[in-house]
């Protein structure tokens, strides 16, 4: 496997971390159960995580009506794009 496949698949799993962890959270919500801090949320889906997060945000009706989530989604959404962009040219 080559690097950047590496670094793709990489970004796969992160994205689907992401996605298992705001459904967590959205069950927890459910439960009335301790949450995960939304700090930890939006850090997740900055840091390349923003495909995973927007897709759970979808699923899972979860911090959709948030606007600052939407926007850290989309940053975050960006952060992949520009990353895959630098390893695959």
């Amino acid at each position: 496997m080559k690097i950047n496949q590496g670094i793709t698949f990489a970004l796969l799993i992160w994205n689907l971390l992401i996605f298992v962890i705001y459904g967590i959270d959205k069950s927890k919500v459910k439960r009335g159960a301790w949450r995960i801090p939304e700090k930890y949320l939006l850090s997740f889906a900055f840091f390349c995580g923003g495909f995973g997060a927007w897709l759970a945000g979808i699923t899972f009706h979860h911090k959709t009506r948030k606007w600052y989530f939407k926007t850290v989604w989309f940053l975050g959404i960006v952060t992949t794009l520009v990353a895959l962009y630098f390893v695959w040219r």
